[in-house]
């Protein structure tokens, strides 16, 4: 079972957090008011953002795996699931 952390727990433990908090822009010291904010920050409000930075890392990354299959770096997706669908089937055989 995992451990539940309450928002007065966490501020309490990691007393650092509020300081944090303030110096990223965070006004309110009050930890309903900043777990909300945090809440805010997640993963997928992150992607959907779109920063130009992360969209040249997964460029970058993909070109990688490109290279690593021996792909042409133009293909379309319909393409690379076919190819990953063939190389999955051939290795299921052995």
């Amino acid at each position: 079972m995992q451990p539940t952390w309450g928002t007065r727990r966490v501020f309490k433990r990691f007393s650092w957090l509020k300081a944090w908090f303030r110096q990223n822009g965070v006004t309110s010291s009050h930890p309903k008011r900043l777990t909300r904010a945090v809440e805010k920050r997640t993963l997928t409000n992150f992607y959907n953002q779109r920063p130009t930075w992360l969209e040249l890392a997964h460029r970058k990354l993909d070109e990688a795996v490109f290279d690593a299959y021996g792909w042409p770096h133009d293909i379309s997706d319909e393409e690379i699931l076919a190819r990953l669908l063939a190389l999955n089937l051939e290795r299921a055989k052995k």
